[in-house]
């Protein structure tokens, strides 16, 4: 069996010209490596060098022998380049699965954090339904997922990530926007807009229905930005996420605290009892810094 050390030998040889510069460039002494060509030749049973020329002049064998050395090191070349760039960078492959609140603002801004970290990423961004992000978490459809609380899922780890009070959503000339605060029971008997069944809407009732308060649902739009296109044209009232409303700035809307206090609360998954990647555990970090940075302002 070849010595795979001879080998790196014989290459140095061959790369520096000689085995005087291979040994200076290796700090070894020469006899070292005379031998080392020396038992190698006898276990290829041919001569690798013209003997008598500086011992730097490959034979025909030698030559069509060092043509295969160098594909094979080329190969083992590419295994050290390949794992250094997923020790120091991951896979360079991320699936994410995100609610719509975040996916606009947030999500892109902790990528272009993670891109500059390490340009060429291929990262997939999917913008499903709560339960649909809940169930790609537990199959390992994707690598992380940011979603609103759901229950029955034992594959996924969750833990905390935003947990931000609904505000409510009003036409900037209603009488209520000259309010600082809007009450469940400030709303009774006005039109409501309605959220999806994976919004804050299933709360949303349940707070009226606590308060002894009948809302009128009049419309229903399934996001934040469809809900507050509505309340701009003066078709309602919405309780809604302040994060993507914030972002609607164009709108001749008002955004007011509601009470009683509603959590919107949003946890990140990901799929149990497998490791996290290094790639997705930088792009936590700064989803982390990009949420305290919103939270903050």
């Amino acid at each position: 069996m070849i010595n795979p050390a001879h080998l790196d030998l014989f290459r140095a040889v061959i790369r520096h010209g000689g085995m005087t510069r291979a040994t200076q460039a290796l700090g070894i002494g020469q006899p070292h490596v005379s031998r080392a060509i020396a038992q190698l030749e006898a276990d290829l049973g041919f001569p690798l060098f013209v003997r008598g020329h500086g011992s730097a002049i490959p034979t025909q064998e030698g030559e069509a022998f060092a043509h295969e050395v160098v594909q094979t090191f080329a190969g083992l070349d590419h295994l050290d380049h390949a794992a250094r760039r997923i020790r120091e960078r991951g896979t360079g492959s991320l699936r994410i699965a995100c609610q719509p609140s975040l996916a606009s603002r947030l999500l892109p801004r902790a990528l272009r954090r993670l891109d500059a970290e390490s340009p060429g990423l291929r990262v997939s961004v999917h913008v499903p339904s709560p339960d649909t992000i809940w169930s790609w978490a537990a199959s390992g459809q994707c690598d992380l997922g940011l979603a609103r609380p759901r229950s029955g899922y034992a594959a996924v780890e969750a833990e905390p990530f935003l947990n931000l009070a609904a505000v409510c959503a009003l036409p900037r000339r209603h009488a209520l926007a000259a309010r600082r605060v809007v009450t469940v029971t400030d709303l009774a008997g006005l039109p409501l807009i309605a959220g999806g069944s994976g919004s804050v809407q299933p709360a949303v009732e349940a707070v009226f229905a606590a308060a002894g308060v009948t809302p009128h649902f009049a419309l229903m739009a399934e996001y934040t930005a469809a809900r507050c296109g509505l309340v701009a044209q003066g078709l309602g009232i919405a309780i809604v996420d302040p994060l993507p409303a914030r972002e609607l700035s164009g709108l001749p809307i008002v955004l007011r605290p509601f009470r009683p206090a509603l959590q919107i609360e949003t946890l990140l998954l990901r799929p149990a009892g497998r490791p996290t990647s290094r790639l997705a555990e930088r792009l936590i970090d700064h989803l982390k810094a990009e949420r305290d940075a919103l939270v903050g302002r």
